[in-house]
């Protein structure tokens, strides 16, 4: 079955943009090593998945900017975005999702191919955290806190327990955590 996992840049007290969603507080000075992290887990992935409201800034960016780094995996991968309000998608190589969030993303992780990736925003990862979707998280902290924003974590109703599978430090201050849920706790 193909895993689902979760690419988010956060802020040490754990938000991942602004009150109006600004994200100037994000670190860009990323060194190789940190690239090739990236590389490594979006290798293995022939599926982006989006929030609606993400997907309306991340398509285009990634569109308009064709030399930036990672430009290629993010236009030429499959993209699903998942929207209650559009009724046709705008961009290539993406197709609408409108059905029932578990269902639909049931039915794709047991469809053949390799990884999924989703990358937010906000209400739509809180919505598969809740619903116990994602199978690996892969959390950015940057060195920055802001005091106030955005969470991916607001709409749990208990406790969620991850098991660290491993914690990697980079030169530019962002630490990575890769975490899986403990299952059945």
């Amino acid at each position: 079955m193909r895993k689902l996992k979760l690419q988010v840049q956060m802020t040490v007290d754990g938000y991942i943009a602004g009150p109006n969603g600004e994200m100037d507080w994000m670190v860009w000075d990323w060194d190789d090593a940190l690239k090739n992290y990236v590389t490594v887990i979006t290798t293995p992935v022939d599926c982006i998945i989006l929030g609606r409201k993400l997907a309306q800034g991340f398509i285009p960016h990634w569109a308009a900017n064709p030399e930036q780094e990672g430009a290629d995996k993010m236009n030429n991968t499959a993209k699903i975005v998942f929207t209650k309000s559009l009724d046709r998608s705008e961009w290539p190589n993406t197709v609408l999702a409108k059905g029932n969030l578990v269902d639909e993303i049931s039915q794709l992780k047991k469809q053949p191919g390799n990884d999924i990736i989703v990358y937010g925003g906000a209400n739509f990862v809180s919505a598969l955290i809740k619903e116990g979707l994602i199978d690996e998280y892969h959390l950015f902290i940057n060195p920055t806190a802001i005091g106030k924003g955005m969470t991916i974590f607001k709409e749990l109703d208990g406790k969620l327990n991850l098991a660290l599978v491993k914690s990697t430090s980079f030169a530019c201050g962002i630490v990575v955590l890769h975490y899986e849920p403990k299952r059945n706790q």
